[in-house]
């Protein structure tokens, strides 16, 4: 959460986010790849990366402040390190995140 919406921020959950990962299920890939990202952009998610185990890549989406569609920020794979658009010092080491899978 960025230090400009820690108003969100409260003891049982907090109101919204500015970054969501999902990881891509077996049961319905599309749910997690469309209807998710859909929802989020909807919400005014920042960005939305999804982490994918059937092609061990990061898909990094980010949302321009008044859209209601995500841009494609970037596809991360092994050897690469997924940097986030929105909470510029957060990243992430693809080989990593599938260390043990």
């Amino acid at each position: 959460m960025l230090d400009k919406n820690r108003d969100r921020r409260q003891n049982q959950f907090w109101d919204g986010a500015d970054l969501v990962v999902e990881v891509v299920s077996d049961d319905d890939p599309n749910r997690d790849l469309v209807t998710k990202p859909d929802e989020c952009a909807r919400s005014e998610i920042g960005e939305y990366w999804i982490v994918d185990p059937r092609d061990r890549t990061i898909r990094e989406l980010s949302l321009t402040p008044g859209a209601v569609e995500y841009r494609d920020a970037g596809c991360f794979a092994a050897g690469q390190i997924a940097h986030s658009v929105l909470l510029g010092e957060f990243n992430v080491s693809v080989d990593e995140v599938f260390e043990q899978s």
